[in-house]
């Protein structure tokens, strides 16, 4: 009793395990990189730090402690928020007290300047970006800038351009360069140049005003412009978002050619609580009822949906500006192209109001009905309703009276052979309002039968060879229904074997069982009063779906396929936790008295 739509097949798979791995496996590559980087910088301050706890305080020069190491590492500022000098053992043994006071002058030109404060952010910043080359090229820079603005402080304030850079020399000669940038020294950047500059007494350009000025608006520039970048391409990856999300309403026509009509179709897509996406479909012209999408995935522009009830799947790509989708519909054996465009308030098709229960007391007849003999060749078999309407297809006079009365065909006695040889298809909407439950879509059938068919009968009870459904050990392993209390039971077929059921009890599932399937009565021993969906899939053998055979595509013979399904008594209790077993019981039938073929609509 599913809704129906045509037959049609295209399964796709995609994998996307790389892609995921991918920013984890940046991210390490990230994290081991900063930590080599870090690592270093630890390793230059502990000899540093080694150096200081060794040293011992000789002065104090304008309130800075300045300490004697025995290390022989450059003298050095060392510090950024208590910063001391440090000065080797001995070094006034080989400098002279001028070049010893030029060197300390430069020390205290980086103290000045904060020098090992700009260093210690720029070494965050090379931890976090060690892996950008311009980050390197900005410490040299850096360094050298830094050296040159102290060498020409300490040459303007009088000392001697010439014992200046001998003391360099000699610091060069005897001691070895502090291993952090952090801990400003004396002896870095290009040393050729830096002698050559102080002995030829060349300084920085002077900056006026205007010069200043302009180094400023280049300054914000050089932040403005990224920024701005930044928040353009933003606002660009958010339009782009926006029109690459899949959330709405899309509708599109499926065309059917070998019945020459179109359908329309509604596709509802919204976020799922958990994360991802849901999704509702609608068939329009097959009565517009809500069918619950089984799985949604939207991914790199790719839509893909699968709805199990009815064995359709869904595969499109979605447009770069995110109002069309491209795809095909599948559903059995074929493919069908199914374009989606994405709805407005003006453009959305209206989907046809649910049609609200019948009353529960209400005792349904045919208001208007058409009786028509099937087509020769029509494929699938079976009842359902859309909307108001109450819809067979390929049915004859013993599956109707197996639905009106709860029977199997064994179960009926006396009738003529063409009622169990000539099909027909019935449409009619029910005399009273509302939509029948299965038990009043009982009650019109029986009215139709007595009124169209002329049948008269009368019930006996005999002892028949039946199946009992009953509970396996361990329990069964069905789920209670998802669907709501005024929702339509389903028990529906992919194919001779391919089972859904949704929204029904185990009396009801005897019940479809035995009129569509098994080749005895069913009865139910489960003492199961819940209502349940499952799936279930089995190889059928030659006695089942009798009624079936011509009707819908064969099933391929299991032969020696090892993947195929087991066979029905097997299914039922490995997928179902219930048993399925022959026996005998008094049961129900009823004798024909009198029947006639339907009359004129």
């Amino acid at each position: 009793m599913a809704t129906a739509i045509p037959q049609t097949a295209h399964q796709i798979a995609t994998s996307a395990e790389y892609k995921n791995d991918l920013p984890l496996i940046l991210l390490l590559g990230w994290a081991c990189g900063a930590l080599l980087v870090a690592i270093r910088f630890g390793f230059g301050w502990w000899k540093i730090h080694s150096s200081q706890r060794k040293a011992s305080l000789i002065e104090c020069v304008s309130g800075l402690p300045v300490l004697s190491s025995p290390a022989l590492i450059e003298p050095g500022i060392f510090g950024v928020f208590r910063p001391v000098l440090l000065l080797p053992d001995g070094i006034r043994e080989r400098l002279t007290a001028s070049q010893l006071q030029a060197i300390i002058e430069h020390e205290l030109c980086h103290l000045r300047r904060r020098d090992n404060l700009t260093f210690t952010i720029h070494m965050l910043v090379e931890t976090l970006f060690w892996f950008h080359p311009m980050v390197w090229w900005i410490e040299s820079r850096l360094v050298d800038e830094r050296e040159r603005a102290c060498d020409e402080l300490v040459v303007q304030s009088g000392n001697e351009a010439q014992i200046y850079a001998e003391g360099i020399l000699n610091v060069c000669k005897f001691y070895v360069e502090s291993p952090l940038s952090c801990a400003a020294g004396v002896t870095g950047a290009d040393l050729k140049k830096r002698i050559q500059r102080i002995m030829s007494r060349q300084q920085s350009l002077r900056l006026n005003w205007r010069m200043k000025l302009l180094l400023a608006a280049a300054m914000l520039l050089a932040v403005a412009l990224p920024v701005t970048l930044g928040i353009n391409h933003a606002a660009a990856q958010s339009a782009a978002a926006s029109a690459q999300d899949i959330v709405g309403t899309w509708q599109g026509t499926l065309h059917i050619a070998q019945a020459n009509k179109d359908l329309r179709i509604v596709i509802k897509i919204a976020k799922a609580d958990g994360g991802g996406y849901k999704a509702t479909f609608y068939s329009i012209d097959q009565g517009g009822q809500a069918i619950t999408v089984s799985k949604t995935n939207f991914e790199n522009g790719e839509l893909t949906f699968s709805i199990e009830l009815i064995g359709g799947k869904y595969d499109g790509k979605i447009s770069a500006d995110g109002k069309t989708i491209t795809g095909n519909w599948t559903q059995g054996a074929s493919e069908l192209p199914l374009n989606l465009t994405r709805a407005t308030a003006d453009s959305e098709w209206a989907i046809p109001e649910p049609v609200k229960p019948m009353a529960a007391d209400a005792n349904p007849g045919f208001d208007v009905v058409t009786i028509k003999p099937s087509k020769p060749g029509q494929q699938g078999k079976g009842f359902t309703q859309r909307g108001r309407h109450f819809i067979t297809i390929n049915t004859n006079l013993n599956d109707l009276i197996a639905l009106a009365y709860g029977l199997h065909a064994k179960q009926i006695i006396g009738a003529p052979d063409w009622a169990g040889n000539e099909l027909y298809d019935i449409d009619g909407v029910p005399d009273v309002p509302g939509q029948p439950n299965v038990k009043q879509m009982g009650m019109m059938v029986q009215k139709l039968l007595a009124d169209r068919f002329q049948l008269k009968f009368h019930h006996e009870s005999r002892e028949l060879s039946v199946y009992a459904i009953r509970t396996a050990s361990g329990g069964p392993k069905i789920s209670k229904t998802t669907s709501g209390p005024n929702d339509l039971p389903a028990f529906g077929f992919k194919g001779l074997g391919d089972l859904i059921v949704r929204n029904l009890g185990m009396a009801e599932f005897a019940t479809w069982m035995q009129s569509s399937v098994m080749d005895k009565p069913v009865v139910d021993q489960t003492g199961l009063k819940d209502k349940f969906d499952f799936t279930l899939k089995w190889t059928p053998d030659d006695a089942q779906f009798a009624q079936f055979r011509g009707a819908m595509p064969p099933t391929p013979p299991a032969g020696d396929n090892p993947n195929a399904p087991p066979s029905l008594y097997t299914a039922v209790q490995e997928q179902l936790g219930l048993k399925i077993e022959a026996t005998k019981a008094p049961d129900d039938v009823i004798v024909i008295e009198h029947v006639e073929k339907p009359s004129a609509n």
